[in-house]
């Protein structure tokens, strides 16, 4: 591992991501943005005071190298995100490709036995699953949790708007389970714990396969995949911060028995008011944390002062959490390609000029998968032409053919006169969503 205990990276948490060692993380809690067009800023007077940021995804909030990145991953996957523009709207697609070049890394890192926990809403919960079924594989969806609560306000019309959504995967089959419970409700204890067993007992008689097994009250239950047992975090709780979207102890605490141990490493690239690494700290676990607003640096350390045992003198949070705003360096073996391998020059823009292009081949104009379009030379080498980015274009198999050592204006030419290409076909960037739409139809 890298990166020391107790760490908060104020800073953008994908280059964070990007330089720590693979396979060391045990349990990554995540609340990102919910893509809910919103803006969002602490209140005046609040401990989070300063605090703010926008869920509001433009074409500022991407690059275009991912495109080629997620594509050259996984295809699959960037053509669903492709298709969600067509059926929500361009926000939502920059807003998955964001969330999907970070979920990479996010599985990167995890141990074989660690788990992720997505915190979402409605808004974009069924992309998101899309999304991590495609990077983790269907096989590893564990839950679909439903973190019910009640709050002030109610719509007029059809029902309120009361839960979150926290999909549970994990990286393999051997994922830690920690065998977590809950105590008994003493309404469930009434009507399923009606029999003793031979010492007069309470308990539960369950008959399987012949054999006789006994429940006991005390052992408690393992809660359903719906939690309506802890409550949202009113205006005047007592561990509330004004952080805008902070989530209560309770909730983060249950995850953290549930699928880590005391001792294991627990990660929040989005940790806000630090909730997962104030719980983290009770229960014995290591943390990082990360969070582009400097402000958490402040409520993150006042915080863990709350729950710090004074006495000990063992831990100051204003003192002994490390503040980093660099990513770190990784120092697990990163395979080196021999020089014989690497690529041309030209060949480090794909990515870049795979997301200019939105996928597409600049002559038939058709969406081609990454791995086979083909960089090419606006202007040949034979005829000046150089490899910067500015004279380079990608092209189909097909396309790359027909052009050759032709010029441009050539290649253009015969695309027409074959009925490959005319005048009005619109390039990507100029269409209508409607467009698009019977683009994405006809292709598919």
């Amino acid at each position: 591992m890298n990166i020391k205990n107790r760490t908060l990276f104020i800073a953008d948490n994908l280059d964070i991501l990007r330089g720590i060692n693979s396979d060391c993380i045990d349990l990554i809690y995540l609340d990102p943005p919910f893509n809910s067009k919103k803006k969002y800023k602490a209140p005046i007077g609040s401990p989070a005071e300063g605090a703010e940021f926008k869920d509001i995804w433009t074409d500022e909030d991407i690059k275009a190298e991912w495109h080629g990145e997620i594509a050259e991953e996984n295809q699959e996957l960037y053509q669903v995100i492709q298709a969600s523009e067509v059926i929500y709207n361009k926000s939502m697609k920059i807003y998955l490709m964001a969330m999907a070049v970070r979920l990479f890394e996010i599985k990167r890192i995890l141990k074989s036995t660690g788990s992720i926990y997505l915190h979402c809403d409605a808004t974009a919960s069924h992309y998101l699953k899309g999304v991590l079924d495609a990077i983790f594989g269907i096989d590893n969806f564990r839950n679909e949790i439903v973190w019910g609560y009640s709050n002030s306000g109610r719509p007029k019309r059809f029902f309120a708007k009361k839960h979150d959504i926290i999909l549970l995967y994990t990286k393999t089959d051997k994922a830690f389970w920690g065998n977590y419970r809950i105590p008994i409700s003493e309404e469930y204890l009434a009507s399923h714990y009606r029999q003793v067993d031979d010492k007069g007992r309470r308990c539960r008689i369950r008959v399987d396969a012949g054999k006789r097994r006994y429940y006991y009250p005390e052992e408690g239950m393992t809660p359903n995949d719906w939690w309506k047992d802890i409550p949202s975090l009113n205006s005047v709780a007592k561990e509330r911060t004004g952080w805008p979207t902070q989530k209560p102890l309770a909730l983060l605490e249950r995850i953290i028995k549930a699928s880590s141990n005391e001792g294991d490493i627990i990660l929040d690239p989005f940790c806000g008011c630090a909730t997962a690494c104030v719980a983290a700290e009770q229960l014995n676990r290591q943390w990082i944390g990360m969070d582009i607003s400097p402000s958490a640096e402040d409520i993150t350390k006042l915080r863990l002062e709350e729950i710090v045992d004074k006495e000990s003198n063992l831990f100051s949070p204003f003192t002994d959490v490390i503040i980093q705003t660099q990513p770190p360096v990784r120092t697990d073996r990163i395979e080196q390609v021999p020089p014989h391998k690497q690529l041309p020059k030209a060949h480090t823009y794909k990515h870049e000029i795979y997301g200019k292009q939105e996928g597409k081949c600049v002559g038939c104009n058709y969406s081609i998968p990454f791995r086979n379009i083909t960089i090419d030379h606006i202007v040949p080498i034979s005829k000046g032409g150089t490899d910067q980015k500015e004279n380079l274009q990608l092209l189909c198999n097909a396309c790359n053919s027909t052009k050759g050592a032709r010029s441009q204006s050539e290649f253009i030419a015969i695309l027409k006169e074959q009925g490959v290409r005319t005048d009005a076909t619109p390039r990507p960037e100029h269409r209508t969503q409607t467009e698009q739409r019977k683009l994405f139809q006809n292709e598919y």
